[in-house]
């Protein structure tokens, strides 16, 4: 009987450092990633290729669901708004609206991807510094919420107004100090130096504009819950100054996006999962701040919630496949994969978690892990503890769902297929790997550059 021959594993010789302990233990090991909800990852990568983009269905419901259960159970009147800059594929959008999702949307080119999505006008909240003059003619006749970023665009809206006799649906964006620094006062209307309750007047007072909400957006990535419910209560004192000096009551209150996600930040002492606070946790500061305000119970304003990362992440996965290994001049161990940070733009600021999809050996080293653009800055981990890889093993990167499919580039190498794993378990393409004739089709060479064939 022929046996198979085992795979080589060269001798390794370290130093065992179990590090400082925390309050969560030592440094344990992981298990390989060899399925994605049930599908094999080898059966992937043969049948749509290697980088590979994957998106589960199952966990954005499910996550949707927790952050539904977590708002509703603590106020009477909840909306989610799927914000599309966090991942805007057709598919993924339309499953946020199957939950219930209005869209929010940041340009004239999102708007217009919520439109052919199907959603009505008046279930798309319009966000962002630069909105141009067709972009809110557009929102306006489709009786869009547009929320003012600036006096500039109050004054252009006004003459709006004026010209089509049409009255918008207007907010105000507002930032402030919640304790979170920098602070974003790059958007919206300061509440410190009263610009923002300026604006809520000029607005009311020119009898042009339907004032139907206030919003703001603190950050990104809040670690504080507290931060949130500092907002909710200024965003609550200028609804009840609104009704004590107009009496008039707004519609809703937008508290914006920005809970963090899962994954580790660089420079994390802890990984995310031990430090990022729950959607109970999010949910128990903004509803307990807008409850326990001076806004009359009797006419609650709905709760607008524009969650994009924390709900999208962890359905996202990026299956790679190891290139080559080398040894650095300083002897530091480098594996190469096909994964660039042209695709994986997380890579910059989260310690993403990086698991081999096969069986490995329980020895481990640490290694750089580089991607395959001839750039100096492809470096998806500086320094990670991985058991040793050989050319064509697959690895599997987790909580990749956010931002990386709509601020990935084009650069050096062609983007690659993404695939959705359907609640029934089985694969759609839905978006296609680029190739060069697409990217060709819509460049144009003067005649007199042509070369003679």
């Amino acid at each position: 009987m022929k046996t198979k021959k085992l795979t080589f594993e060269r001798p390794i010789i370290r130093k065992i450092s179990i590090g400082i302990s925390s309050k969560f233990g030592t440094k344990t090991e992981f298990e390989p990633i060899t399925h994605i909800d049930n599908i094999p990852v080898k059966e992937l990568v043969r049948e749509y290729g290697s980088p590979l983009f994957v998106i589960s269905e199952k966990t954005i419901r499910e996550t949707f669901a927790e952050a539904k259960r977590a708002f509703e159970t603590r106020y009477p009147k909840v909306q989610f708004a799927w914000s599309y800059k966090t991942n805007y594929l057709n598919a993924v959008c339309n499953i946020f609206h199957q939950e219930g999702s209005w869209a929010e949307v940041v340009s004239g080119f999102e708007y217009e991807k919520a439109i052919l999505n199907g959603v009505p006008g008046n279930k798309i909240i319009f966000n962002g510094p630069y909105k141009s003059e067709s972009d809110l003619i557009t929102a306006i006749d489709n009786g869009s919420y547009i929320h003012i970023d600036h006096f500039d665009e109050l004054f252009t809206l006004l003459e709006i107004a004026d010209k089509h006799k049409k009255k918008p649906k207007v907010a105000i964006r507002v930032n402030m100090d919640t304790g979170i620094y920098p602070i974003w006062d790059r958007f919206g209307f300061n509440y410190e130096n009263g610009e923002a309750w300026e604006a809520l007047n000029r607005i009311m007072l020119s009898k042009k504009l339907s004032l139907v909400g206030i919003h703001t957006h603190i950050g990104t990535f809040i670690l504080s819950p507290s931060a949130y419910a500092i907002a909710a209560s200024k965003l609550a004192d200028l609804a009840v100054s609104l009704k004590r000096k107009f009496n008039h009551s707004i519609g809703y209150i937008d508290i914006g996006g920005g809970f963090s996600s899962k994954n580790t930040l660089k420079g994390s002492y802890l990984t995310g999962t031990d430090v990022s606070p729950s959607f109970d946790d999010f949910a128990e500061a903004i509803t307990s701040a807008l409850i326990n305000s001076q806004i009359e119970p009797s006419n609650l304003p709905v709760l607008i919630l524009e969650t994009g990362r924390a709900l999208i992440d962890d359905a996202g996965s990026l299956i790679g496949t190891v290139v080559a290994n080398k040894k650095l001049s300083d002897g530091r161990n480098a594996t190469i994969l096909d994964i660039g940070v042209n695709i994986l733009f997380t890579s910059f600021w989260y310690e993403h978690k990086i698991t081999p999809a096969q069986d490995f050996s329980h020895h481990y080293e640490n290694t750089v892990l580089y991607g395959p653009l001839c750039m100096n800055i492809d470096q998806l981990r500086e320094s990670v503890s991985l058991p040793p890889l050989k050319k064509g093993d697959n690895v599997v990167i987790s909580r990749i769902g956010a931002y990386n499919m709509t601020q990935w580039m084009q650069f050096i190498t062609l983007r690659p297929r993404v695939v959705l794993i359907s609640t029934k378990g089985d694969v759609y393409v839905i978006r296609q790997s680029e190739t060069t004739k697409m990217i060709n089709s819509i460049e144009s060479v003067p005649e007199h550059l042509k070369l003679k064939k």
